[in-house]
């Protein structure tokens, strides 16, 4: 299981992509990390890298770490396995909102929850998430078991002590409301930020961490870099969100965390600042919420 793809990419459109992974970009001089990846996905067609090869380029390019991210049981179980014999790896468990629905129709959302909890618990898995609302693939009648999902994610992430990694997509007041209403918990990520200043501003009050992807350089995405720009540098963090959200100048071929360096070169030309510096505050902010790597040990892998 820990070698096997879980799952294809499945964006129905592989026919007309670029299927051939970038080039290795210029190594960072000070190293960051990746904190929000999806390796159980296979993209890049007959070249499809295994997590072992994405965790080496990522290594090559000083990229020293990831949080592989759940989005079901399957996928979630996938990940602390990985995090469980992987020093580079550590994992964030949950059920992704746009799973809510179907689970809850079929009378097995709360069984599914209870086996995230139980993934909680192990030392290497550091968030719950992704998590969160999602309103622009799910509609009116879906939107009760993601608000239930959401709120035994949060009550999961407080209980254990867990950072929380939000998926908000056309749902920004949503996502606010139900944080503030039953309390966010004390590390709370806005994975792949995609608010612009005024929710910036307001992620900025409340202490909340927003985590910028590929797409930062997207030349449309210029509310998007405003928001950077109005988010304080100890509240920043960077991802690839991988395979998808590839970056400039690279966008629609497959995305892999050794491509973090051009992410964080984007963020710094638009924040006016050196690389080295920001990607120095960067590190220190993922450390801040989801602590070192090493600070539990990986078991043998068999």
């Amino acid at each position: 299981m820990t070698d096997a793809h879980l799952r294809s990419r499945g964006d129905g459109d592989g026919s007309k992509r670029d299927l051939t992974y970038p080039p290795l970009p210029e190594a960072l001089v000070v190293p960051v990390y990746d904190n929000h990846t999806h390796m159980e996905i296979a993209d890049g067609g007959d070249g499809a890298l295994d997590y072992r090869e994405h965790l080496g380029r990522a290594s090559s390019v000083g990229v020293r770490g990831v949080v592989q991210v759940g989005t079901d049981l399957a996928t979630s179980q996938w990940s602390a396995s990985i995090a469980a014999r992987e020093p580079r790896v550590l994992a964030a468990v949950a059920l992704h909102p746009n799973e809510a629905p179907s689970l809850q129709e079929q009378g097995l959302l709360d069984e599914h929850l209870a086996g995230i909890e139980r993934l909680a618990a192990l030392p290497r898995v550091r968030a719950i998430g992704e998590t969160g609302l999602d309103f622009f693939r799910t509609g009116e009648d879906g939107r009760d078991a993601q608000i239930h999902s959401f709120e035994e994610h949060i009550r999961i992430a407080k209980e254990h002590g867990l950072a929380l990694t939000i998926h908000d997509r056309d749902a920004h007041d949503a996502v606010v409301e139900v944080l503030d209403r039953v309390g966010a918990p004390e590390r709370t990520v806005f994975h792949c930020f995609s608010g612009g200043p005024d929710l910036a501003r307001l992620c900025a009050e409340r202490g909340w961490y927003m985590s910028f992807a590929g797409t930062v350089t997207f030349k449309n995405a210029a509310l998007l870099r405003e928001a950077l720009v109005v988010a304080p540098r100890h509240l920043i963090m960077v991802e690839t969100d991988a395979p998808f959200l590839t970056p400039t100048p690279y966008r629609g071929r497959p995305n892999a965390p050794y491509l973090i360096p051009i992410t964080l070169r984007s963020m710094a030309e638009t924040l006016g600042t050196d690389a080295s510096m920001l990607a120095a505050q960067i590190a220190s902010n993922t450390e801040l919420v989801y602590g070192a790597w090493d600070a539990e040990p990986v078991t043998v892998d068999e």
